[in-house]
């Protein structure tokens, strides 16, 4: 007897329950993180500063998590943080973004390090997300990927030294070492 794994979908995201866990759907498998921990939120606010330094300079626009992202019907996310440019605003309604941000960011934890360097990667890649910013609060290093025709490219990853930037909003820029201070 084979056994088939239940296939999830949007309308099975939208009825879990709002009790501070975040759920998302990857292939059509549910998975369920706890809230993130302290450090980890740290680096988001600092991150959330970084893009919206880049929305008042009128790049586009951004969000952190939770706030949907619904690459298809089997694939919904909620990334930590993500932005849309301005030329393509036309893709996030009140409910969630309806197709592949610009970029995506994710913040490494200890229940989201696997899926965040694997399936997530793999997902963001196939759907076309431009950029995909993995921040190591642990290592204190970030890695960039840049999409291109064969899926990721990784750039070299970037430690305390250096500085982040991104082509989407190339005039904003945060060191490492403030990121992780």
């Amino acid at each position: 007897m084979t056994i088939i794994p239940p296939v999830f979908s949007y309308a099975h995201l939208r009825q879990m329950p709002d009790d501070g866990k975040r759920y998302e759907i990857l292939d059509g498998e549910l998975a369920v993180s706890p809230s993130p921990k302290r450090k980890h939120q740290r680096i988001v606010w600092r991150l959330t500063h970084l893009l919206d330094r880049a929305v008042q300079a009128g790049y586009g626009e951004g969000y952190t998590a939770p706030f949907d992202v619904l690459l298809d019907e089997r694939n919904v996310v909620q990334p930590d943080l993500l932005f849309v440019r301005s030329d393509r605003l036309h893709i996030i309604t009140e409910e969630n973004v309806r197709g592949a941000p610009d970029l995506i960011v994710e913040v490494l934890s200890e229940g989201t390090r696997e899926r965040d360097l694997g399936a997530k990667l793999r997902i963001y890649a196939r759907f076309g997300v431009r950029f995909y910013w993995v921040v190591d609060p642990d290592a204190q290093t970030a890695r960039v990927y840049e999409h291109a025709p064969e899926g990721y490219r990784e750039l070299p990853p970037l430690g305390a030294g250096d500085t982040l930037t991104c082509a989407l909003f190339p005039d904003i820029t945060l060191p490492l070492a403030a990121l992780f201070a």
